[in-house]
């Protein structure tokens, strides 16, 4: 297969695309360090103030972004685990084992991608009403321990990476379920679930519908949930709401730019492959 060399104009237009991509977040620093009286003046500033420091300051004890941080790592992470496990499993046995429904059972699966999930809110919010997780993070972690994105993605990637020959290889040398999971799917899934790993935990981090009405901030607050407090009041400070927003991205940036070359190596492979 022959490659082309990428041209100038190739890298021009990638350059736009990225500042465009990156501007977002460079006013969101750059309000984060002005004062809101200046924010609301016309034109609006577009260099770095003062202020940063300060508004960070009062951002974060206002918020409580400290405990919220932790609170979102730990649903998020959380959450990213336990849908990578069950939509493994899931996708595994839609893949390559025989049962009977399969197909029917795939096709209910994959067709809840289309109900909106504000469907679901009233149900849900009596359910964890009845067994009493209102302010707890339990309310916002199990209800998206399942995906049916995950399920389906997982098992459209196993169908073309792991051959039915290597299943029945490892069958024919006396391998169990467990083992056969173990030394056979995980290694074949192994791109696909560090995908699936990193969106679901970028998807759980930035979750604010549901995380806003299970959880309260003098509870356990989430970023999201937290965030909305700095919002309030007769004549909130747009200054000291950007720089919330900035502290609670930060973290997420970080994240991504240590994992996120799996992102581009899993869909690379999952190309090749294909």
């Amino acid at each position: 297969m022959r490659t082309g060399r990428a041209g100038a104009g190739t890298y021009a237009l990638l350059a736009l695309f990225t500042l465009v991509s990156l501007f977002p977040l460079l006013w969101t620093a750059v309000a984060a360090s002005r004062t809101g009286t200046r924010l609301a003046a016309t034109p609006p500033p577009f260099r770095f103030g003062r202020n940063l420091a300060r508004n960070l300051e009062i951002a974060w004890t206002d918020a409580r972004l400290g405990e919220a941080l932790l609170n979102t790592a730990l649903v998020a992470g959380t959450v990213a685990t336990g849908t990578v496990v069950c939509a493994t499993l899931a996708g595994f046995a839609f893949a390559k084992l025989r049962f009977r429904f399969r197909g029917v059972l795939l096709l209910l699966v994959a067709g809840t991608m289309l109900i909106p999930p504000q469907l679901g809110v009233v149900p849900l919010y009596l359910l964890i009403a009845r067994l009493r997780w209102t302010d707890e993070l339990q309310a916002v972690v199990l209800p998206s321990l399942v995906s049916a994105f995950g399920v389906f993605f997982m098992r459209q990637h196993l169908v073309r990476a792991l051959p039915s020959e290597l299943l029945e290889a490892a069958r024919t040398d006396g391998a169990g379920t467990v083992r056969t999971l173990w030394h056979v799917v995980l290694p074949a899934a192994r791109p696909a679930m560090a995908v699936l790993a990193m969106l679901s935990f970028v998807a759980s981090w930035n979750d604010f519908f549901w995380p806003v009405l299970a959880l309260t901030q003098t509870g356990n607050p989430t970023v999201q949930v937290a965030l909305t407090g700095l919002g309030r009041g007769y004549v909130p400070d747009p200054s000291v709401v950007m720089a919330g927003a900035l502290l609670g991205t930060l973290p997420l940036l970080v994240v991504l730019a240590l994992f996120g070359r799996h992102i581009v190596g899993g869909v690379m492979r999952g190309a090749v492959k294909g």
